[in-house]
């Protein structure tokens, strides 16, 4: 598969992590892809994709939106797939899309978000003459698109805070250190992130755990849970379970299939084989 990705002009900073182009044959037919504290638009140029969430499954035709989510999801892709998208910050969908994000909390069709501009934008990529042009014209389109949004400020803060702590920080500090109530800080968190400042600690701390594993080698888990913040090695596997439905050795396992299969592939960052 090719994979280009790229960070965001400086005035796209404080909401994109990156924007990627994406086509070839995927390394498998269907991949789980565990809770990041990350947002998602794919702008689909290539036949249908299939996702199935914790809502059902659904096919998206021209691609998908989707606020940071709160457990494992499972895509599906054709033969050969090709797209653009944007991993956003947690809180970086409602700027771009209008919509609060408590109503993205599982995939839904970039129609339905952004009209039928959506058309117009994806002819345009279509026709980019490479990865390079995609992305900048991608990148116009979303710059175009932001918005001010209410309570921007308080809810990028406090996550700050989550990083910073590592999930260590309770909602109560957060709340005292914001100047807000436990109630406020929940509600602003769940309008422009669509979950709530507990819960988007714990996808933090799990991705920590991910992004810290070697496939290739045996796993501490134990002094891996210590690292990331967890009461004990028991709080972990239950952590891990919810986030993948996986036991500690399956999860290490499929990690390590695609490892060994897959060599060096860019998609390799704790996306699952699912067999």
């Amino acid at each position: 598969m090719e994979y280009v990705a790229r960070p965001p002009v400086p005035a796209l900073g404080f909401l994109v992590d990156d924007l990627y182009y994406l086509a070839g044959t995927p390394p498998y037919p269907r991949l789980t892809i565990p809770p990041m504290p990350s947002a998602l638009v794919i702008i689909n140029l290539a036949a249908p994709f299939r996702v199935t969430h914790p809502g059902g499954t659904e096919d998206f035709a021209d691609g998908c939106v989707w606020a940071t989510p709160s457990s494992w999801t499972t895509f599906e892709y054709p033969r050969y797939t090709r797209s653009v998208g944007v991993h956003l910050k947690p809180w970086g969908l409602a700027p771009l899309t209008g919509v609060p994000s408590g109503r993205l909390g599982v995939p839904v069709s970039v129609e339905a978000v952004w009209g039928s501009s959506v058309k117009e934008l994806a002819g345009r990529l279509d026709e980019g003459a490479t990865p390079g042009v995609m992305l900048d014209i991608l990148e116009e389109a979303l710059l175009e698109r932001v918005r001010p949004v209410a309570g921007l400020g308080l809810v990028r803060e406090t996550s700050r805070q989550i990083v910073r702590s590592s999930g260590r920080l309770s909602i109560a500090k957060l709340s005292e250190d914001a100047g807000v109530s436990t109630t406020h800080l929940a509600g602003r968190f769940k309008e422009l992130v669509g979950i709530t400042p507990k819960r988007l600690a714990r996808t933090y701390r799990f991705a920590e755990v991910v992004r810290s594993i070697d496939p290739y080698a045996e796993a501490d888990w134990a002094e891996l849970a210590c690292r990331a913040g967890y009461h004990d090695q028991p709080h972990f596997i239950h952590e891990l379970r919810q986030f993948t439905g996986l036991t500690p050795t399956a999860y290490l396992e499929l990690r390590r299939r695609f490892a060994v299969e897959h060599p060096d592939s860019a998609l390799d960052a704790g996306l699952l084989p699912t067999v």
